[in-house]
């Protein structure tokens, strides 16, 4: 936490928490004005003009179930949707012009001008009250990540209506503080031989983003962690679990869909039918790498359909375990969750397996566009178990 008069002043310091404050009215403000000079409302603001800002603020609550921003620590990467969210308006008409900025600043990047990108200061909000916390310099584009894929239009459909917004990548750099001169001098846009930082610098010169990458130091999930906590994701576990119950199979081919959602390019995916059970619930073939400078990697699936209430014990992941032959790994998908005692017995001994709980199902639903009870089930609807 950092004092509030000491705002206009301080070093931007990555995850510090920057807290609102109390008016002479009695509300609370938003400290990015002070923080940073920028404008008070909106996910995007910036300071400069709209075709030319010298400073882009991006905010995000994380929360927005048809938009879901995602911040990923362990690789760096930001991904965050545009301004267009609702029907009536075309893709860069938006009031605060966010998508337009959107698309002016990676067309910069994309044909070389990537001098002529301001700095791009990502924030998350939180509580209490208008509280940001500062999630680093960003840059447009990720190193994984083909520029042709970096922005790209999706679409949506809201009552009936369809329409498109931007889905934006944008890597955070391996900057830990932001100096106070740097982002002033930026964002009045007068010339100044404070010192940009060194991974700023590489990337305006030859357009290689250096990562902040945080590996995970704890890797078992609680169960707190691997289960949905509101009521609007329990609904859409519900529409699985509800449909599946006593269907076994059919929730295999739910779980092979899942599956391809995760791993991207799945080749290959065969279920075992329901009269012949080989151990394992399907195999399938992952490709690693693009056309031929590729390989295929094997991997074993299994699903379990469980009540949140019901995790998935030792038993069931010895199963599994025991199933992966050499040179393959495994997936298992629940809409419930992982005892703590076989999540440590796979961590521990290094298996190759993936765990899908049932707040993974919910964010990689999400992600694919199914929002709503209504989307999962068409969703399941056109799900074959010929997968």
């Amino acid at each position: 936490m950092v004092a509030l008069d000491a705002y206009g002043t301080i070093d931007l310091i990555v995850d510090a928490l920057y807290k609102g404050f109390k008016t002479d009215k009695g509300g609370v403000a938003d400290p990015l004005v002070k923080l940073v000079g920028v404008s008070r409302q909106g996910g995007f603001r910036y300071r400069g003009t709209r075709d030319r800002p010298t400073l882009l603020v991006l905010t995000s609550n994380l929360a927005e179930a048809d938009w879901p921003d995602e911040l990923d620590p362990t690789t760096g990467r930001f991904v965050y949707y545009g301004d267009n969210r609702q029907p009536g308006q075309q893709l860069h008409d938006t009031p605060r012009f966010g998508n337009l900025l959107l698309k002016n600043i990676f067309d910069l990047a994309h044909s070389g001008r990537r001098k002529e990108v301001p700095p791009i200061l990502i924030f998350t909000s939180e509580s209490p009250g208008r509280s940001f916390r500062f999630r680093g310099l960003a840059v447009p584009g990720h190193p994984a990540m083909p520029a042709t894929e970096d922005l790209v239009a999706v679409w949506k459909t809201a009552n009936s209506e369809r329409f498109q917004n931007y889905r934006a990548v944008f890597t955070i750099l391996d900057a830990a503080v932001i100096s106070r001169e740097w982002i002033h001098a930026m964002g009045t846009g007068v010339p100044s031989n404070v010192q940009a930082p060194m991974v700023w610098q590489a990337w305006g010169k030859n357009g290689v983003a250096k990562p902040l990458e945080a590996p995970r130091t704890q890797l078992i999930r609680t169960k707190a962690e691997q289960l949905p906590a509101n009521d609007k994701d329990k609904a859409l576990i519900h529409v699985i679990k509800a449909r599946f119950q006593n269907d076994a199979f059919g929730f295999e081919a739910c779980a092979g869909a899942l599956a391809k959602l995760l791993l991207g390019n799945v080749t290959k995916l065969d279920l075992t039918r329901p009269w012949r059970d080989g151990g394992r619930d399907g195999i399938g073939m992952l490709q690693l790498g693009r056309g031929s400078a590729s390989i295929e990697v094997a991997f074993a699936l299994e699903a379990k359909c469980y009540g949140l209430t019901s995790s998935v014990g030792v038993r069931e992941v010895s199963r599994i375990i025991s199933r992966i032959k050499h040179r393959e790994f495994g997936v298992l998908v629940t809409t419930s969750f992982i005892d703590r005692q076989a999540y440590q017995e796979v961590v521990d001994d290094g298996h190759p397996v993936i765990f899908v709980s049932a707040m993974d199902i919910v964010h990689l639903l999400r992600n694919a566009g199914y929002s709503s009870p209504t989307l999962i089930s068409s969703w399941l609807d056109g799900i074959s178990v010929a997968i």
